[in-house]
């Protein structure tokens, strides 16, 4: 391709380097800032952990003060040998040895001693109102002493003591029905088995529901173990001090959960269904954060975790806590992000100022720089934002003076058009459906695209080996039409006109399966542009698209055949099943399109926004082949029904057989009659009218099994009558069946007769009746749980009835109501096997269309009692083409054939009774459609003349 000069004004593109200074600047600015952001986050974070690390530590160191004395009691009054015994007398020791003691620790709850006998000796200081409450001690009182003792008979005295500041007794009492035993408490034996202190878990008192922990040794005499309550509520003060921030929380718990301390306001202990209080727990504590790091940090790791709750971002770490020996605790602080951090936002966004105070200063040096190329960078920005909106159109280019801009934008126009092209080309291989329009189309649009001066399209023709030409575009000289099948033609040629050189290039159109489809010629300008591999890489890969798009078309073409033979097959094996309706399926489609056609082609009238485009004309014409398919799972001898009697043969040779013996008998009757003495005279009379009876009946069963007239109540009275008459038989006839017959003959009759057996006349016998098969019953009801299509049809007791009389006492016609069941069941065939096909779009209403045309405007058709105001004008045309293709054939079994005004007025009647739509009729009534197919289909006898405006009358019910 051409390169636009180049001029000595052109400046390179390295002197606009400079405009990028403003942002190397703000990335620099960017880069320190975050360096400064995350360097300064991370001290802070890492003070924070020391923070709370030498919280932790003094918590501890804490833990360990107050427990300290404790301790030292213990190992004290396990050497003390006042303790080997309880003895009432001793009890002044107590008060003046451990009372001061207590006074000294207010953490000591309690001191005690557990002896091996049983017996129990307590101290415990009075200091608040829930342990007063507890004991009911006298307003003075200011310790309690309490001794337990075990008598020789089992039984405990429990004596309490109470005593004031100077150790005066002001009161005793003893408390009966005392079963405490301290053997069995944990603290005794844990400590009888260990010579060390022996720390419990934290647990709340039963006294105060102050949360604490037990210390106890076993004394060196080794009769006793020696116990110290001590509380922990002075470690929540110490941790409420420790907060970092104003919304810090601190919190000492168990791994379970169980606080022991916390900063804040504790909930006081629950008190569990044994009576029993319970410390309360993080969930309880209502402390969403503090909450959300145990459950996150359960391992009690030192490290800071980040995380979000209710909205704020919260720093926390869980640390091991050692202070109490023999506990596994943890310690657990949290603080708000945004109070930790607040000084260093604030830092940032100052950083922040200045770095863009520092970059609007040097802003202006940035512009002086690229003024220079502004406007030719936003000429090409504009194109490419164009472009970016797929707008591909090739504006007018100004002039630049940068080299590099002006090479970028005559590439870019290149681009353009290019992608212009290809796009076209698509739409065009998407939308049109005619070959040939569609190759002159692409054939244009892939010559721009690549640049060339003009190109033609050849195609392979089926069956020979020779080329056809389907297109051209901007051909100088007449291209040959056709040609034989080389390697490559035309060959390549060069020509010379006032241009310069051409060279023809050639390229095959192959399918995806190799096929060779045809050649693709194309004549360009003998310039390195179209000689370079990159060019014959691009146009073959657009040849590749259209020889795709040929071998889809012919493909579809193909299908579309295929798919026509098929249903004409189909529709020619429904016709041929049976000799009476052959060309039924073959002519409504026929008459179905001529009517449609006439309808589409108006301009006014009640029809005149009625359209069928190319697709919906197929598509109907599809589902007037298809209409009656249903029909090739229809019994044929139920289609060619002819008689009442008829099933796979006309049982009326078994009732005249019937007849026959039955004649025979009567003669036989009259002989033996003569042999007993009978006048000759009178026994022929008898035999005389006893034949004339058997003609005269045979005449009427025969007469009743034509079907011809509606059958009246007397008849059917006198068939039943003539069924009263039996004849004897001598043969079994179970024998000679086949294994069905004789399972259902055993089902039906399991005792049969013993021979000879009077049989009737004319019968309906159990073994007539085929039931259902309830896997195979037509889901036809309308509350039948697998009825899935909305099927409305009433189905019959039984799926066939053979009875004589049965059949024998039909009214009007042939069938029974199985065999008309049978016979509309077609219906429902057609729909369930049209429904079950992969349909297109733009065929998905065949199916609809095809299984309508029974449906009736008034909603009692089948089989879906669909009403006519939601039939569409299709499905109407249908119903109505079918009804007088079946009026006018003259090859039915069950009725002569009508002439064209006997069935257009009985149609009339239709449309009165809401079984055809009136205004379809009329129209067709007055078309010239019923005439022009009456002349191609009809017999000359049926064609009469018609007094369309009488039949208009009784349509409309004038």
């Amino acid at each position: 391709m051409p390169h636009p000069p180049r001029s000595a004004r052109a400046w390179p593109i390295r002197h606009i380097i400079a405009g990028i200074t403003v942002i190397a600047m703000t990335l620099v600015a960017v880069v320190l800032i975050s360096l400064s952001w995350f360097g300064s986050k991370r001290a802070f974070l890492d003070m924070a952990q020391v923070i709370a690390l030498n919280a932790s530590q003094l918590t501890a160191e804490r833990s360990r003060r107050m427990i300290a004395p404790g301790e030292a009691m213990l190992n004290v009054l396990a050497s003390n040998p006042f303790i080997r015994k309880v003895r009432e007398n001793e009890e002044w020791m107590l008060r003046t040895t451990l009372a001061p003691t207590l006074a000294a620790n207010p953490l000591i709850s309690s001191l005690y001693v557990g002896y091996r006998n049983g017996d129990f000796l307590s101290l415990r200081p009075l200091q608040d109102e829930k342990t007063r409450h507890y004991f009911q001690a006298p307003p003075r009182a200011d310790y309690l002493i309490n001794m337990l003792t075990r008598l020789e008979d089992g039984s405990t005295r429990n004596h309490l003591f109470f005593y004031d500041a100077q150790h005066e007794l002001l009161t005793q009492r003893d408390q009966s029905e005392n079963a405490f035993d301290p053997r069995t408490r944990p603290w005794y034996t844990q400590s009888m088995t260990n010579d060390e202190i022996v720390t419990s878990g934290p647990y709340a008192f039963f006294t105060n529901h102050q949360a604490g922990i037990t210390l106890s040794r076993s004394a060196r005499s080794g009769q006793a173990v020696v116990g110290v309550d001590i509380t922990l509520t002075d470690l929540g003060k110490g941790l409420a001090s420790l907060r970092m921030t104003p919304s810090a929380e601190l919190a000492l718990a168990t791994p379970d959960g169980t606080i022991i301390a916390y900063s804040g306001a504790t909930p006081p202990a629950s008190i569990q269904p044994d009576g029993q209080p319970r410390l309360s727990s993080l969930d309880d504590l209502g402390a969403a954060a503090l909450s959300r790091l145990w459950k996150t940090a359960p391992s009690s790791t030192d490290s800071v975790l980040l995380y979000e709750e209710d909205g704020r971002e919260w720093l926390g770490a869980a640390f091991p806590f050692d202070g109490i020996q023999g506990l596994d605790l943890q310690l657990l602080v949290t603080a708000p992000a945004d109070e930790l951090l607040g000084d260093l936002a604030r830092n940032r966004m100052h950083m922040v100022l200045i770095s863009s105070v520092l970059i609007l200063l040097l802003l202006p040096l940035g512009w002086s720089t690229g003024s220079s190329v502004g406007h030719a960078l936003e000429r090409l920005t504009d194109r490419a934002r164009r472009m970016s909106l797929f707008d591909f159109s090739r504006p007018g280019s100004g002039s630049t003076r940068l080299r590099e801009v002006g090479e970028l934008n005559q590439v870019m126009n290149h681009v353009g058009g290019t992608v212009q092209a290809f796009l076209e080309i698509s739409q065009t291989l998407g939308s049109e459906p005619r070959i040939e329009a569609m190759l002159a189309q692409v054939l244009e649009k892939l010559v721009e695209a690549t640049r060339c001066l003009d190109g033609a399209v050849y195609l392979s023709e089926d069956g020979r080996e020779s080329l056809l030409l389907a297109a051209t575009f901007n051909v100088g000289k007449e291209a040959p039409e056709c040609g034989a099948w080389p390697e490559h033609w035309p060959p390549p040629d060069v020509d010379m006109n006032d241009d310069g050189p051409h060279e023809r290039i050639t390229f095959e159109l192959r399918s995806r399966r190799g096929h060779l489809e045809g050649l693709l010629v194309l004549t360009h300008a003998r310039d390195p542009d179209h000689t370079s591999p990159e060019f014959l890489s691009f146009t073959n890969q657009l040849t590749g698209m259209l020889a795709m798009s040929i071998e889809a078309r012919q493909f579809m073409q193909a299908q579309k055949e295929l798919l026509d033979a098929i249903i004409r097959v189909l529709a020619d094996a429904i016709d041929a099943k049976s000799p009476y309706t052959g060309g039924h399926c073959e002519r409504v489609p026929q008459l179905a399109i001529m009517l449609a056609d006439q309808i589409a082609a108006e301009t006014s009238g009640p029809y005149a926004d009625f359209t069928l485009n190319e697709d919906e004309r197929y598509e109907f014409r599809l589902a007037a082949w298809l209409h009656d398919c249903g029909k090739v799972t229809s019994p044929e001898h139920i289609i060619d029904k002819a008689t009442k009697l008829e099933v796979i043969h006309n049982r009326i040779h078994e009732i005249r057989m019937r007849f026959e013996v039955l004649w025979r008998d009567a003669e036989i009757n009259r002989l033996q009659a003569r042999l007993a003495g009978e006048d000759e005279d009178r026994a022929a009379a008898t035999l005389n009218a006893r034949h004339a009876q058997l003609q005269d009946d045979f005449r009427f069963v025969a007469q009743c099994n034509i079907g011809g007239e509606f059958l009246s109540d007397e008849a059917i009275a006198r068939l039943h009558q003539i069924a009263e008459t039996t004849w004897m038989r001598h043969f079994d006839d179970s024998i000679g069946l086949s294994s069905a017959e004789l399972a259902k003959l055993a089902i039906s009759r399991p005792h049969p007769p013993e021979l000879p057996a009077a049989e009737s006349l004319l019968a309906d016998k159990p073994e007539h009746i085929v039931p259902w098969d309830e896997a195979r019953k037509p889901a036809v009801e309308r509350d039948d749980p697998r009825n899935t299509l909305g099927f409305d049809m009433k189905l019959p007791a039984c799926r066939q009835n053979a009875g004589e009389l049965h059949n024998l006492t039909i009214r009007r016609g042939t069938l029974t109501e199985e065999d008309r069941f049978a016979i509309n069941d077609h219906m429902v065939q057609t729909l369930t096997m049209l429904t079950q096909l992969p349909w297109p779009r733009h065929l998905e209403r065949v199916p609809d269309i095809a299984a309508n045309h029974h449906e009736r405007m008034d909603g009692a058709g089948y089989p879906r009692r669909i009403p006519g105001e939601k039939l569409q004008l299709t499905e109407r045309i249908m119903a109505l083409v079918d009804v007088f293709e079946a009026l006018t054939a003259a090859d039915r079994p069950y009725k002569p054939s009508k002439t064209l005004s006997e069935s257009l007025r009985i149609m009339a009647f239709m449309c009165r009774d809401g079984h055809l739509d009136p205004q379809l009729y009329l129209y067709f009534l007055r078309s010239p459609v019923w005439l022009a197919y009456a002349r191609d289909f009809m017999k000359t006898a049926q064609i009469d003349a018609v007094d369309a405006e009488a039949l208009a009358r009784i349509a409309e019910g004038k």
